[in-house]
């Protein structure tokens, strides 16, 4: 099976279609990692699981949310995230991305 590519990258800016939040993105699975039962009772439009889904810090808010790609677009705000963790995932954001704090540039 052939893994599709990611649409984003990790300290990038986006923004839910369905949900109409903000977010940055902290991780990417190249497929589903989530378990059956949590697919079964969240996914309930039934997104592809042989597509990237990724880890996204909701701004304004204090939780994280695993999202399937064709949910996301980018977020050309430029405008930062506030949520509690994102210090531990990031330092600046630089030209509407967020750097990773082990980021030599």
């Amino acid at each position: 099976m052939e893994t599709a590519r990611a649409r984003f990258r990790v300290g990038q800016l986006v923004h839910h279609r369905l949900f109409d939040y903000r977010g940055v993105i902290v991780d990417v699975d190249a497929t589903f990692q989530g378990g059956e039962a949590w697919y079964e009772t969240m996914a309930r439009t039934r997104p592809p699981k042989d597509k990237p889904w990724y880890h996204v810090l909701v701004h304004d808010a204090e939780h994280m949310t695993y999202v399937t790609e064709r949910n996301l677009e980018p977020d050309f705000t430029g405008d930062p995230i506030v949520h509690p963790a994102l210090g531990e995932f990031f330092g600046e954001l630089r030209e509407g991305l967020y750097r990773r704090h082990d980021s030599a540039h």
